[in-house]
């Protein structure tokens, strides 16, 4: 695989083996990389059925992967996450799996133990559910009407101040591609849904894919001078990650970024680390040659 694909979405956790333990028993992932460097632990799962996507020998060669990130000596009482959707430090929203059979899994999730922020059948959209994780970030759960019965690990959703900007930087700097837009006039927000592989959510569907990002831009906040959204880097505000892209050619890429007015956060070998409008951290990361 030679153009740039996401590679998986990386939340901030306060105990590894709790969140490992709900990930694998909950939502059927397997751990596929564990690394430690500089005081963090970073735990990689995915989806790795019979037919999920991009399974290659190496996790930084695949997508629909997340990234479990915890601190050296963070427990539930002594680091607060920031799940993103709570004031005053909202942000970023939620990651989202799409299944087969929704009402079954919901089913399922409840049955062992699992939180919902949201059930199918509380308010008016009964065709999504949002779960919980221990940590209380949200998880949005979809039907994906596959054949072949494979979850997926379709998007990670950010909130953004001003649209034009984030849809410029994600389309023309970054590489994506705008594959749908959802608009709410009702509820005075939109969602845009970006893919680094066009041609596979247009020859399938958004809900079979994997690697998605959701921008959701509530109205008139680019109108606001002070209004900002947290990116789950502030000291008073951990919680999501980044997002981290991997590329053929990681130095000609970021490169071509600060050509274009992106400047480079700081970087950790062959991996970079740039920022969109809103400061979210995008990391980087060359693409496995194995």
């Amino acid at each position: 695989m030679t153009k740039p694909f996401l590679n998986n979405y990386s939340l901030k956790v306060s105990d590894a083996d709790r969140s490992v333990k709900f990930y694998q028993e909950l939502f059927g992932m397997t751990l596929v990389h564990k690394r430690s460097d500089s005081g963090k632990t970073y735990y990689t799962l995915g989806l790795t059925g019979p037919n999920s996507l991009y399974q290659t020998a190496h996790y930084y060669n695949r997508g629909g992967l997340l990234e479990l990130t915890h601190e050296a000596g963070a427990n539930p009482d002594n680091f607060k996450v920031s799940n993103g959707n709570v004031e005053p430090f909202r942000g970023f929203g939620h990651i989202c799996f799409s299944v087969s059979d929704l009402p079954k899994v919901c089913e399922t999730l409840e049955a062992q133990g699992c939180q919902f922020k949201k059930k199918m059948s509380d308010g008016r959209q009964k065709n999504i559910a949002f779960a919980l994780d221990p940590d209380g970030y949200w998880i949005e759960l979809i039907e994906n009407q596959g054949e072949d019965g494979v979850s997926r690990l379709n998007h990670s959703m950010i909130r953004v101040k001003d649209k034009d900007l984030s849809l410029k930087f994600y389309t023309e700097k970054l590489g994506m591609t705008l594959v749908d837009i959802s608009d709410h006039p009702n509820a005075k927000f939109t969602l845009f849904f970006l893919s680094f592989d066009p041609e596979n959510v247009k020859n399938t569907s958004r809900a079979l894919t994997e690697g998605l990002v959701e921008l959701t831009y509530n109205w008139d906040t680019e109108k606001e001078e002070k209004f900002i959204y947290y990116n789950g880097n502030d000291a008073q505000a951990k919680g999501f990650n980044y997002f981290t892209v991997a590329v053929k050619d990681p130095a000609s890429y970021v490169e071509k970024l600060q050509s274009q007015g992106i400047p480079l956060k700081s970087q950790e070998g062959s991996c970079y680390f740039v920022s969109d409008p809103d400061d979210y951290f995008i990391k980087i990361v060359p693409q496995a040659e194995y």
